[in-house]
């Protein structure tokens, strides 16, 4: 027998070593940022974004932008004779005398007079009132010729016309008119009604401006 005493057994195992974790690799401090820099790059990010976006749309889609009208509605008064509540070009956004060209805007409102019959539980404006505007917008483009601006046309034809999309409260007509000629007393244009690029309306019209004594 020995002349030592055993060692005391302990009722637990001992617990392994930890195992060294490697330190990571320090990350580099960005460097100040100068005045006006953060803005300046997030506007970038937001051209990029836009830039991307409007590159996916179809070619049919148009982004709205805001622009000054040629002509407001108190303008168009002095140009034409229609008052409220018949008026229904709203502004002019384009015009193109070399061009024969014009292109004005209605805004559909809920509130529109004749939504009130046609029809109260189911709001479409008349097919005959599309025509109509795009006839106000012909006459804006005949009443700033030369010659033209105190006489009044009236309906020689409406030709051709065709009715393709229903137009409702929230609905805004682009109403462009392209004359095919214009004589001192007869006129014919190409009008088409659009919402957000869908044609609404089109037809070819046609206008007499008959002499003075008709209209008395």
């Amino acid at each position: 027998m020995s002349g030592h005493a055993p060692a005391p057994v302990s009722g637990h195992a001992s617990a392994p070593a930890p195992v060294p974790v490697p330190a990571a690799a320090p990350v580099p401090a960005a460097p100040p940022a100068r005045a006006g820099q953060p803005f300046r790059a997030a506007m970038h990010r937001s051209t990029r974004s836009a830039a991307a976006r409007r590159a996916t749309l179809s070619p049919f889609h148009r982004e709205p932008t805001v622009t000054e009208p040629i002509h407001t509605a108190r303008e168009i008064q002095q140009l034409l004779p229609h008052r409220w509540p018949f008026l229904l070009v709203d502004r002019i956004d384009e015009y193109d005398p070399d061009a024969g060209r014009i292109v004005g805007s209605k805004a559909v409102t809920a509130t529109e007079w004749f939504f009130a019959g046609h029809f109260p539980e189911m709001p479409v404006m008349p097919g005959v009132l599309q025509v109509e505007a795009l006839a106000q917008t012909m006459g804006v483009y005949v009443a700033k010729q030369p010659g033209f601006g105190d006489r009044i046309g009236l309906f020689a034809g409406i030709d051709a016309c065709r009715f393709k999309r229903v137009v409702k409260p929230g609905d805004v007509l682009r109403l462009e008119v392209t004359m095919e000629k214009l004589g001192r007393r007869f006129g014919r244009a190409l009008a088409v009604a659009s919402v957000d690029g869908e044609v609404c309306c089109e037809a070819t019209l046609s206008f007499v401006i008959p002499d003075a004594s008709v209209l008395r």
